[in-house]
């Protein structure tokens, strides 16, 4: 009867050494597998401490490069600000000089008118007395010249009454009857006609003298119409220019604060799963000599 726990095999290879180089074999592969898994679990490590390296020294870049762009975008909104209020400050100063020079201009050029007005008031009231004494010294010449017709006419008339007289006393001296009455007739028909033709010169001489009278008025008053023409417009100050103001102020807002980028979180790698992976192989390796040995 066979024993089954008989190990023949073994029995032979204990007996030709086979079996002490086949469990060196084994000890070497199952230690093999087992540095391997140290090797990879080292590898591992030193893999996620460079990743997490890599993560810390991107997120630094990261913070620093939103660092420098919340600084520009301080800086930038600052300028812009500064910037804003000098352009606003310096326009309206520039406004308010504009409105002093236009009021400046605006009062010189009033006053000037004002002057004008004064000298244009002062040549009327001159034109007026010119005017006035023209029409007196006409008024004179028309009267001294109706004068000098009336004396003339009194002078004529003196004679011719002169003259008369001493044909009607020769008349009635010279003669008797009939002719003396005829003469005296004859007399006095030629002093009537004198009278008449005196009278006749006075009544025109005197209408020439209103002619003349009203001509020089109507001159003198044509003379004041035209001064009057002549004389300016009484100026008015005109309204006072509108001083400028200073406009709302335009509404700023704070730059939003940039945040640092995402950066991925540092991919690890498990530092456990080759050196499990090396037992495991190792174990592996030993079982199967055991089965294969044993069977």
């Amino acid at each position: 009867m066979i024993n089954k726990n008989y190990d023949l095999l073994g029995e032979q290879l204990a007996e030709s050494g086979l079996e002490m180089s086949i469990d060196l074999f084994t000890g070497i592969a199952a230690g093999a597998s087992i540095i391997g898994g140290i090797f990879g679990s080292s590898q591992a490590d030193s893999a996620n401490r460079e990743a997490e390296r890599a993560q810390k020294k991107a997120q630094k870049i990261a913070d620093k490069q939103a660092d420098i762009t919340n600084t520009y975008n301080q800086k930038a909104f600052e300028a812009e600000k500064q910037d804003y209020f000098a352009a606003r400050q310096f326009q309206y100063n520039t406004a308010v000089r504009q409105w002093q020079y236009d009021t400046e201009i605006q009062d010189f050029r009033y006053l000037q008118d004002v002057k004008k007005y004064g000298a244009s008031v002062d040549n009327y009231q001159n034109q007026l007395a010119f005017n006035t004494l023209g029409a007196q010294m006409a008024y004179e010449s028309q009267q001294a010249s109706f004068n000098e017709l009336l004396t003339s006419t009194a002078f004529e008339g003196q004679a011719s009454l002169v003259e008369n007289l001493q044909n009607t006393g020769r008349a009635s001296l010279g003669q008797a009857g009939n002719s003396r009455v005829k003469a005296m007739q004859s007399t006095l028909a030629e002093q009537g006609r004198n009278a008449a033709i005196m009278s006749a010169s006075l009544v025109s001489g005197e209408r020439e003298f209103q002619r003349g009278m009203q001509e020089v008025a109507l001159q003198k008053y044509g003379s004041d119409l035209q001064a009057a023409a002549n004389l300016m417009i009484k100026p008015q100050a005109l309204p006072e220019i509108i001083k400028p103001v200073m406009g709302p102020a335009r509404t700023f807002i704070e730059p939003a604060e940039v945040l640092p980028g995402a950066v991925p979180p540092a991919q690890r790698t498990s530092t456990l799963m080759p050196l499990i992976g090396g037992i495991t192989s190792a174990a592996s390796s030993i079982g199967n000599y055991t089965m294969n040995f044993t069977g």
